[in-house]
């Protein structure tokens, strides 16, 4: 185990030093209060990637979510917590560059796992492209943005008996929008 370990190390200090890995990810958080009632969402999506050349890169984004809400009834509050994991592999092909600008197409696996606090858990999976922009700010700082999706996606319960909803097609409206920050090694 120890030699494993050891040579697992010894691959990711190899990778660094040759500044083709790079990690970031998304951070969000939103609390919406009205009358009493609140809504808190969290949101933290980390990632890694490995660039294998300059056109072309692997990586992977993991994460969770949360969304809380709490209504109050008199003197009573009711709380309620949806949960969400997703992983996201994906493999990058950069195919213009301008100066300190990227374009890119993401196309990956999506798995997405929602645990609502009333109903049932449902899995998502899908297959798609992901259009975005990277700038780079330094050699080691990139501000980067997705925006859009064209794939396909299965959506099921998690009961016994439940069908899957199937969509294809593409969104490219601003509610599909992420942002980033990546560190390249």
């Amino acid at each position: 185990m120890k030699k494993i370990f050891m040579t697992l190390a010894a691959v990711c200090v190899a990778a660094t030093m040759n500044a083709q890995v790079y990690v970031g990810g998304g951070l969000g958080l939103a609390s919406t209060s009205q009358d009493g009632d609140t809504n808190t969402k969290l949101k933290l999506m980390p990632e890694i990637g490995y660039n294998i050349n300059d056109s072309w890169a692997i990586g992977v984004a993991f994460g969770y979510a949360e969304n809380e809400q709490k209504v109050k009834a008199g003197n009573l509050t009711v709380s309620a917590k949806d949960k969400v994991f997703q992983i996201n592999p994906y493999a990058r092909y950069t195919f213009a560059k301008f100066d300190k600008v990227n374009l890119f197409l993401d196309g990956g696996l999506d798995y997405i796992h929602e645990d609502p606090a009333v109903g049932n858990k449902v899995n998502t999976f899908g297959l798609g492209i992901k259009p975005g922009i990277a700038v780079n700010l330094n050699d080691k700082l990139s501000f980067v943005a997705h925006a859009g999706f064209l794939g396909w996606q299965s959506e099921k319960e998690d009961v016994d008996g439940a069908k899957a909803a199937n969509t294809f097609g593409f969104d490219l409206d601003g509610s599909n929008l992420s942002f980033g920050v990546y560190y390249n090694f």
